[in-house]
């Protein structure tokens, strides 16, 4: 199934996207022109009342840190402080989880390797009954390989069937896995919703930009991890684009250097996964402006451990 691209209009990406929007003649958008979802009978209705932030807690050595209380963090939002209303440590909510793997060419001598590292990724980490997990493929085009779904066998034998071949539509299936399928898993407080991207972060055949993918990630509440297949060992424009995406959204960035170290690459975020808190929080001010709030999340006097969150959200835009 590929994923359709549709028709615009002039102006911003709205906050309130369509839940299924459909367009008689598909139309891919240009990069330099700002993008808007055609309305819908049932838009999507985010509550901007409660702002939720999942973020993870480590030491100066990188251990996780999962003993902290509600009252030992402060979140402040454009320079305010905020009070926490919710706050759970090692959050057993069920996750949402997007694994995008670059089949172009690019990535072809190490492509049996990603195999078999995202296999047991999945099989790891997935648990049946509450997770669900899905695969999307890009090179030339972003393509859904398997919806979600707790089927682990599943997800691992579409992992398996993948070729490569083509180009990098990297933003592309950022932006569409998080319009057409995280977003739809409401209300976004009753669900983790995570994405880990196997590519080299060459992109060449997006229509969407970077920061169009990286809007719509935020919009989705989407934790971004990436792994490089880069092995230059040469900070590449890609490689900056992968941690880019990860810094922005809370996640993490990984560069295994050898085909055999993507395993722990994997790992090392499927252990991240098993040691978050998420927070709740109503914004004071309560803004419905449809813009973008900066928000940090702190440790109250200790400046040995570092917080991993996401840097900020939109607010949506309530519409009488």
């Amino acid at each position: 199934m590929k994923f359709a691209t549709y028709a615009l209009l002039g102006g911003a990406l709205a906050l309130c996207l369509p839940a299924m929007a459909q367009a008689p003649a598909p139309v891919a958008p240009k990069q330099d022109q700002p993008a808007v979802e055609l309305p819908d009978q049932n838009p999507i209705r985010l509550d901007v009342t409660r702002v939720p932030l999942l973020f993870t807690v480590q030491d100066k050595k990188g251990r996780f840190i999962t003993d902290l209380t509600k009252d030992e963090f402060e979140i402040i939002e454009n320079k305010r402080p905020q009070t926490i209303s919710e706050f759970t440590a090692e959050s057993d909510l069920p996750l949402r989880l997007a694994i995008l793997i670059d089949t172009s060419n690019s990535i072809r001598e190490r492509f049996k390797f990603q195999q078999e590292a995202a296999t047991s990724f999945i099989e790891t980490v997935v648990r049946h009954g509450s997770d669900k997990a899905m695969l999307v493929s890009f090179d030339t085009s972003a393509e859904l390989i398997s919806d979600l779904t707790d089927d682990t066998q599943k997800l691992a034998a579409s992992v398996r069937d993948l070729r490569p071949g083509g180009g990098t539509a990297l933003y592309d299936a950022i932006f569409f896995a998080c319009r057409d399928k995280m977003m739809k898993e409401q209300p976004p407080e009753k669900f983790r919703r995570a994405m880990v991207i196997l590519s080299d972060g060459e992109d060449n055949q997006s229509h969407w930009t970077r920061d169009q993918a990286l809007e719509m990630a935020q919009k989705a509440d989407v934790v971004i991890y990436t792994i490089s297949t880069n092995i230059t060992r040469i900070d590449t424009e890609g490689d900056k684009v992968l941690r880019y995406f990860s810094q922005e959204t809370g996640g993490q960035a990984f560069f295994p250097f050898k085909a055999t170290d993507l395993a722990q690459s994997f790992e090392n975020i499927a252990n991240e996964l098993r040691h978050q808190y998420i927070a709740l929080y109503r914004p004071v001010p309560l803004k419905a402006d449809g813009l973008y709030h900066n928000v940090e999340v702190k440790v109250k006097n200790r400046r040995d451990l570092v917080v991993r969150a996401r840097h900020g959200y939109y607010a949506p835009v309530f519409n009488p």
